[in-house]
């Protein structure tokens, strides 16, 4: 079951079904307030809108399949949200992207977050030119060490591409769990400006130590795979949203469960993948209202084991 169709099911059988707006019941046709944003800690003042859009198999397309990530994109932006995370590794995402930001002419309004696969020392500035020409764009806003593994990496190269100006902000990212130790020393060591990992309400181990040392080091966190790739929502499948959920302004179980990871202190934002406009619009409604307590989210986490 792809992501896809276990949250439309999931929007059409649970009482989530606000996938068309994104707002909360009763609310008027746009958000009365602006999208909630967090502070790049590393960033001098910048903020970065909280809710984003991940690109992996979803903006994998083929030449001129450009419909649906063009629709994505504009409903991120007309929403009030800017970041777009992207890698070479994801196949054509990164040229999917180039194409409809520079098609849209939206690149002053994106933040765009990419990767470097090998980063093998003295040839990072050739790897990130590629990214770069297929990006469409002269200077990257965030260009990460994808998928670390050695705690004794040094980003040293990374760093002097910021210095020579091709990029903005540094990182790391991981989505496997016998790499958090890795991540864990290169954040105290290096103290980069990102981290991306994968976090969800129902995958919380990064909790314990990442993201404390995250904090710590004053590294922004990008959050990707809150919906535990499209597991969460065929848990879901079939059930109601619990009234209690207005309490904290969830009109629907995406944004349940990104509510749930805004709702930790040490989060600056969550990238779910989507190839649909009408997903985005939702997701972009977990940064709207208010957001769980600590106690509230222990009350969703409950919740959902009990599903």
């Amino acid at each position: 079951m792809t992501e896809g169709f276990s949250r439309r099911e999931a929007a059409l059988l649970c009482g989530g079904g606000v996938l068309a707006t994104g707002l909360v019941p009763g609310a008027s046709a746009q958000p009365t307030k602006p999208l909630l944003r967090r502070a790049i800690p590393h960033g001098g003042g910048e903020t970065l809108p909280v809710v984003g859009v991940g690109t992996s198999e979803v903006f994998d397309l083929a030449a001129g399949d450009r419909v649906a990530p063009t629709a994505v994109v504009q409903a991120l932006v007309a929403g009030g949200g800017s970041l777009i995370d992207t890698a070479p590794s994801y196949g054509e995402a990164e040229t999917v992207v180039g194409d409809v930001v520079a098609a849209t002419g939206l690149r002053p309004r994106v933040f765009i977050a990419t990767k470097l696969e090998y980063y093998r020392p003295g040839q990072e500035g050739a790897e990130a030119q590629r990214c770069l020409q297929r990006l469409k764009t002269e200077k990257l806003d965030l260009l990460q060490l994808h998928n670390v593994r050695d705690p004794r990496q040094s980003l040293a190269g990374l760093n002097a591409l910021k210095a020579r100006g091709l990029c903005r902000y540094t990182g790391i990212t991981t989505t496997f769990q016998n790499s958090y130790a890795a991540a864990e020393a290169i954040i105290t060591r290096e103290k980069p400006d990102f981290l991306e990992i994968d976090y969800a309400i129902d995958n919380r181990e990064v909790e314990d130590r990442v993201l404390p040392a995250a904090a710590l080091a004053g590294t922004a966190v990008l959050v990707a795979l809150p919906f535990g790739r499209g597991r969460l929502f065929r848990t879901a499948l079939g059930k109601k949203l619990p009234d209690w959920t207005a309490e904290f302004d969830c009109a629907s179980w995406g944004q349940f469960f990104l509510k749930f990871i805004l709702g930790h202190p040490a989060v600056t934002a969550v990238i779910p993948g989507t190839s649909k406009a009408q997903h985005m619009i939702d997701n972009l409604g977990a940064g709207h209202g208010r957001l769980p307590d600590a106690k509230q989210r222990e009350r969703m986490i409950q919740f959902v084991e009990t599903l």
